[in-house]
């Protein structure tokens, strides 16, 4: 964005403010962008997935998790905006000259990592959502045509980005209908629900949203009847428990990612804002990345748990039995029998048909709702409430929206990381070359990777590492926030800088908790070796651990010397 329209900007900011809050507010609206560009990003498969599944397992008793998440997220996003616009250093340089290297360049390596991996899940559903929910390129082959299509939109719009000052003003009316469009489509869809026959406990929904830290350790109340009826109730139990915290540590992940932190303080630099515009900034991060993101989770958390949660497959419970009355998938029918095998060998009987059909029912019912689903499978669900194709149309356009919106944003991210990591100003060649890399990525690895074992081997380390170097980001970002020499006369004061520091404080609790649920939890092991995942992701923090303390030693010896 050229200087002349940020100095123009500045002067309507400062104009509105002299004016009052609602002048101020509608000035903000106009100028908004750098918290929409966060809103897409959020809102992409991973966000999707863990709506998905906390619906799944914890029906709307996890409601609260992901706008709680998303609300200190926003706070240690706040803080990294202030330190930018305060300081009007690059957030790297800063990192690495007041903080520790190893965090500045451990952020930077973890974000870029993210940015490569995660593009191809998001080709692979977009090119899902238009060929099975739109029936777009249906035939043998569609799938490169829909990946060349996801392709050519995100350089094209990464391009207008770059382009100039009404591309700029382009790029951002088109990221906020995309964000609008997926918010639109998963309200419609509870809208549908709301409007059928048995309508939505909107009291259940309400109560949902009071945050209940103990499902960490116990199953959500609605399954805990089944759990004491079942003939496993201990194996039915820790089951229970260990998939809800799976679930909440991938919706807590989703919500604010490492790549996030990366992205707000190198956007609006680039825009050329300055202190001036640290309101905007924050109004900016609820209007554009808090709305969207609890409309649109919300949305799918209540679709989700509204035809999952305990509520199995039509015909399912019953396939061992001569009253099945419904045909169902094969698919389920195996997930189906391995979650009852696991019980019976945990309990020492023999999983044969004539014994999981003298199971009782709560058994059955448990061993359902565990079965992993997806999007394709709730808009299937749906199709005897809406019909057809108005679920297909709602779902397939609000996962494309989802796709098409997170491929452009990590595009964007990693142009930021390669310049920055270069250091070079963002733009140019070397800006365009780090943008289309993950399109590039993204493309191939959804056609040729994205599958079977090779989704594993990127997939489980790139998660692991970014988790375990969120919290790193967020503690970096606290002594940023802290740093008399960097801020000088901006660092908070008085029960400015206590607020700052008790919400940072509880952001980071947050962050080293859903790392550390995330690293214990994790039974993966590399296949073929027995080497576990979480023993590579311990030894790894070990090593930056160390590292860190012996270049921060180094450091203070070299400035006393």
């Amino acid at each position: 964005m050229s200087a002349s329209n940020t100095d123009q900007q500045r002067e309507m900011i400062l104009a509105a403010q002299q004016e009052g809050k609602g002048a101020t507010y509608r000035t903000y609206a106009k100028l908004s962008g750098p918290g929409w560009l966060q809103g897409a990003i959020t809102l992409g498969g991973g966000s999707l997935a863990g709506s998905l599944y906390l619906g799944i397992i914890g029906g709307y008793e996890l409601m609260w998790l992901q706008p709680l998440m998303m609300i200190f997220g926003i706070v240690m996003l706040s803080a990294i905006a202030y330190v930018t616009l305060s300081t009007g250093e690059r957030p790297l340089a800063a990192l690495n000259k007041h903080v520790n290297p190893v965090l500045g360049w451990g952020w930077a390596i973890a974000t870029l990592m993210a940015n490569m991996v995660w593009a191809m899940p998001q080709f692979s559903l977009g090119t899902a959502a238009m060929r099975q929910n739109l029936g777009i390129f249906p035939f043998v082959g569609g799938e490169y045509i829909c990946a060349i299509l996801l392709f050519a939109v995100g350089v094209y719009v990464v391009w207008l980005y770059d382009a100039s000052a009404r591309g700029y003003k382009i790029f951002d009316v088109l990221l906020k209908v995309m964000v609008g469009l997926v918010v639109i489509s998963f309200f419609l869809v509870v809208a549908v629900l709301a409007t059928s026959s048995g309508g939505l406990p909107w009291g259940k929904i309400l109560v949902g949203f009071i945050p209940n830290p103990g499902l960490i350790f116990e199953p959500a109340s609605s399954l805990a009847g089944y759990v004491a009826e079942s003939s496993g109730s201990e194996f039915w139990h820790t089951e229970i428990v260990s998939a809800q915290r799976d679930r909440i540590v991938a919706a807590a992940a989703t919500a604010v990612g490492i790549n996030m932190t990366f992205l707000l303080p190198y956007s609006i630099m680039k825009r050329g804002w300055d202190k001036h515009f640290t309101g905007l900034a924050r109004f900016d991060l609820a209007t554009g990345l808090f709305v969207p993101f609890l409309l649109a989770t919300s949305c799918v958390v209540i679709a989700a748990a509204t035809q999952f949660h305990a509520e199995p497959e039509p015909g399912l419970i019953e396939v061992h039995s001569s009253a099945t009355v419904a045909e169902v998938s094969p698919k389920l029918v195996v997930a189906y029998e391995g979650n009852l095998g696991k019980m019976l060998a945990a309990t020492g009987r023999e999983a044969t048909p004539e014994v999981m059909a003298a199971l009782p029912e709560a058994d059955r019912i448990l061993a359902a709702t565990l079965i992993q689903r997806d999007a394709f499978a709730l808009a299937n669900s749906l199709e005897k409430l809406a019909g057809s194709g108005l679920s297909q149309l709602l779902f397939g356009v609000g996962v494309l929206g989802m796709a098409v919106s997170t491929i452009i944003i990590l595009m964007l991210i990693n142009g930021f990381v390669v310049c920055e990591m270069a250091g070079k100003p963002s733009e140019g060649r070397l800006y365009q070359i780090g943008c289309f890399l993950p399109a590039v990525s993204g493309a191939l690895g959804a056609l040729f990777l994205w599958s079977g074992k090779a989704q594993f081997y990127l997939a489980v380390p790139t998660s692991r590492f970014g988790m375990v170097l969120l919290p790193i980001a967020y503690i970096a970002f606290f002594f940023l926030m802290n740093n008399k020499k960097l801020l000088g006369n901006a660092i908070p004061q008085g029960a400015s800088k206590v607020w700052w520091n008790v919400l940072m404080v509880i952001a980071v609790f947050l962050a080293l908790a859903g790392a550390a649920i995330s690293i214990f939890n994790d039974k993966a092991t590399i296949p073929g070796t027995g080497i576990a995942f979480k023993t590579i992701g311990l030894t790894v923090f070990g090593i930056l651990f160390v590292l860190a303390i012996i270049l921060h030693f180094k450091g203070k010896s070299s400035s006393s010397g």
